[in-house]
C-alpha cells in the first residue's frame, strides 16, 4: 500500500462537536505520513464534488473511514455522501453495475466491484460499552460483534470489490470516556496495520 484515503465521517452536533473523530483523523494522517504514505482526506465538513471523491477512492490503494456510530450505522450526512458518490461510481469507476448481466444470469449480483486489491479499514466511535458486544447474555446486541453491527459498510466496500483491514473501534466514549488509552490504542492499531514503509 501506498496510497490511503481518510474519509471522516462525522456530522457535528451540539452535543457532540467531533472533537474525536477529528483527533483520531489526525493521528491517522501524521502516521501514515510518517510512514511513507501519500495521503487524501475528505471531511464532512468539506465542500466534495463526485467526480473528485470517486477518483480519490480510484487512486487510493487503501480507505481509511473515520466515523462515530449514529443510530447504528453512518452519520446522514456520509450516507448522503455514499447515496451520490457510490451510485455514480457504479458507471465502472467503482463497479459495473452490479455485476450480473442479462447475457449470463449466472453472474452473482455485487460482483461488479473494479476496486480488486483495494482495502479499507473501519474506525469506529461509539457509546456503547466494549462489553456490549460479542456476548449473548447482553439483551440488546445478542452476542453480534462490532463488525456485525457494522456489516451494511463492510457489504457496500465490498461491492466496489475491496478488502477489509482489521477494524478498530472506541467504546463507551460519551459516558465513560477513555481518551487518552484510546488514542494509545488506536496509534498502536496504526502501527501494525499502516507499517512504515521506509
Amino acid at each position: 500500500m501506498k496510497n490511503v484515503f481518510v474519509i471522516n465521517a462525522h456530522e457535528a452536533y451540539e452535543f457532540s462537536p467531533g472533537r474525536l473523530n477529528a483527533t483520531l483523523t489526525d493521528i491517522a494522517l501524521e502516521h501514515l505520513a510518517a510512514g511513507g504514505y501519500e495521503r487524501r482526506v475528505t471531511t464532512m465538513n468539506d465542500e466534495w464534488t463526485v467526480d473528485t471523491e470517486i477518483e480519490n477512492h480510484q487512486w487510493a490503494d487503501a480507505v481509511l473511514l473515520q466515523t462515530p456510530v449514529n443510530w447504528m450505522g453512518v452519520p446522514w450526512s456520509f450516507k448522503k455522501y455514499m447515496d451520490f458518490v457510490y451510485s455514480f461510481g457504479m458507471d465502472g469507476r467503482l463497479c459495473a453495475g452490479d455485476g450480473r448481466t442479462r447475457s449470463d444470469p449466472s453472474k452473482q449480483y455485487g460482483t461488479g466491484g473494479t476496486l480488486t486489491g483495494t482495502k479499507y479499514m473501519l474506525s469506529l466511535t461509539l457509546n456503547a460499552p466494549r462489553e456490549s458486544f460479542d456476548d449473548p447474555t447482553q439483551t440488546f446486541f445478542s452476542g453480534l460483534s462490532v463488525d456485525d453491527l457494522f456489516r451494511p459498510m463492510h457489504l457496500n466496500f465490498k461491492f466496489f470489490g475491496m478488502e477489509p483491514l482489521p477494524t478498530f473501534a472506541c467504546y463507551d466514549v460519551m459516558k465513560n470516556p477513555d481518551v487518552e488509552a484510546d488514542l494509545t490504542k488506536y496509534r498502536k492499531h496504526l502501527e501494525s496495520v499502516f507499517a512504515f514503509r521506509h
